[in-house]
């Protein structure tokens, strides 16, 4: 379970302080699928990347399942995140030089997994998300669907509990945005906790769950 209690994060710009979240109050079950809508500068990406370890709180407490991590350090926050946090991002974030197997295989490098249980789950993952017939090809080579494919079975090769999307369409079409959603979707019907950011109202309404952000806070939570 994800529990943000009086959370606030500031962002100091030349002179100026610029507050990107102000006192959030936020609980996400295990296993809900969210979404987290509002316009640009509204701190929905700020609030994903505090849940997702990628930065801390100024104030305030975060607790993920049952355990404080507010204030821990980068190597803690780095086992957390392989431990539990899958990342889907709007530009894929690949490595241009890896192929797709290798891509997908890195996390388990990584945790330092067997060579030969590393194949065996990047051989499932690369049928498993469609992939097989891409396995050599590098991202310069794949598709913008398929480039989005090989980062969520990156993202996910590690079986983590919750999987964070900012933007996963923002680069697709509206037919390939459409399947990363369902391929998203599945996985979180498979037991997965889904947070998607988006601006996007039409794919912010697939989720069980809507939150509206507006100058760094919740104006609504609605199931």
């Amino acid at each position: 379970m994800i529990r943000l209690t009086a959370v606030s994060r500031v962002f100091h710009m030349g002179d100026q302080d610029v507050r990107a979240l102000g006192g959030v109050d936020l609980e996400i079950e295990s296993g809900e699928y969210v979404s987290i809508m509002g316009p640009s500068g509204s701190g929905k990406s700020t609030l994903l990347n505090i849940i997702g370890l990628l930065d801390q709180p100024d104030s305030g407490r975060y607790e993920l399942d049952g355990e404080d991590v507010t204030g821990l350090s980068e190597t803690e926050q780095a086992r957390v995140r392989r431990e539990k946090i899958g990342f889907v991002f709007q530009s894929f974030h690949l490595v241009p030089r890896l192929t797709a197997a290798e891509n997908i295989e890195l996390p388990l490098i990584l945790e330092g997994i067997a060579p030969a249980e590393r194949k065996l789950r990047v051989n499932e993952a690369l049928l498993g998300f469609d992939l097989g017939d891409r396995a050599a090809h590098r991202p310069a080579e794949l598709s913008g669907g398929q480039r989005q494919r090989v980062a969520i079975a990156r993202a996910t090769i590690l079986r983590p509990t919750a999987l964070l999307a900012d933007e996963p369409t923002g680069n697709l079409d509206h037919r390939i945005g459409a399947e990363v959603m369902t391929l998203l979707e599945g996985l979180h019907e498979a037991g997965t906790t889904l947070i998607v950011v988006t601006h996007d109202r039409e794919l912010g309404a697939r989720a069980l769950r809507h939150i509206a952000m507006r100058d760094g806070e919740i104006v609504a939570d609605e199931k």
